[in-house]
């Protein structure tokens, strides 16, 4: 996507640099003549399907119980294993096993631009990226949270949330060379 999106913006600036005179409009018939704005689009709605596709398929799971070291529904979940487990059966794509690996191999992102799909970090062990969960949309996130618990949604502004918040990421295959595809 960001290919595309730079392709679109050094063919608008070249445009725009051969003809000084051109308006906005000029520029938008330039980049839809040339089938860029639909190619753009294309991309986004891709990714915007990925991510309801991830929030969706997690859903799937809630009530599985918590289990530390845990990697599937049948034998439960920890909060790693989890989310690596959407990533693989969603996006096909294979995150490392820990949390703080997890965040490693993603693109930090700000809390503001948090969008469904995107991972949250939580320090919960009194470590950073001790936890880990997949942001929904809406200030909540679904995760699998400890011992004696089950995959839920939870409230990213509740008092014990909020004061561990340890940061939002990205996955991005662009960006993160240790995912890998299947």
């Amino acid at each position: 996507m960001q290919k595309i999106l730079l392709i679109a913006l050094l063919a608008t600036c070249a445009h725009a640099h051969a003809n000084p005179q051109g308006t906005a409009d000029e520029m938008g018939h330039f980049m839809a003549d040339r089938g860029i704005l639909s190619r753009i689009s294309a991309v986004g709605e891709k990714v915007e399907a990925r991510a309801t596709e991830l929030v969706v398929n997690s859903m799937a799971f809630l009530g599985v119980p918590y289990k530390l070291g845990g990697t599937n529904a049948e034998s439960g979940f920890d909060c790693s294993g989890f989310v690596r487990a959407m990533f693989e059966q969603t996006a096909g794509l294979l995150l490392p096993r820990r949390a703080e690996q997890q965040a490693a191999v993603t693109k930090k992102i700000d809390k503001t631009e948090l969008k469904p799909g995107d991972l949250v970090f939580f320090n919960t062990l009194r470590r950073t990226f001790s936890h880990v969960g997949i942001y929904v949309g809406n200030g909540k996130f679904i995760h699998s949270p400890k011992p004696g618990a089950e995959v839920r949604v939870e409230d990213m502004g509740m008092s014990y949330w909020a004061k561990r918040f340890d940061g939002a990421r990205r996955v991005s295959t662009e960006d993160t060379q240790q995912v890998s595809t299947r």
